[in-house]
């Protein structure tokens, strides 16, 4: 069983400038089955992470959907500013 969070920092940290400030969190409960993920980051990185048109962020979505099919939950990303 793949811990969501620690997959989707794998796949953001080498996006993102200061690496440092980068944190995802999880915030559900263990029996729902929707899983929400925040990225927090800088300014610039959620920027970046976003992309033009939110680009990148339905692609790190549709990333996340396919990884979350082993566990049968539906994943949501958040991205929030330090």
């Amino acid at each position: 069983m793949a811990e969501l969070d620690k997959v989707l920092l794998d796949l953001v940290k080498p996006m993102v400038e200061d690496k440092d400030s980068l944190s995802v969190k999880v915030m559900s409960e263990p029996e729902d089955r929707e899983v929400v993920l925040h990225v927090f980051a800088k300014n610039d990185d959620i920027a970046r992470l976003i992309g033009r048109k939110g680009s990148m962020a339905s692609a790190l979505r549709q990333v996340m959907s396919v990884a979350s099919h082993t566990e049968d939950k539906k994943v949501t990303i958040k991205f929030e500013e330090i």
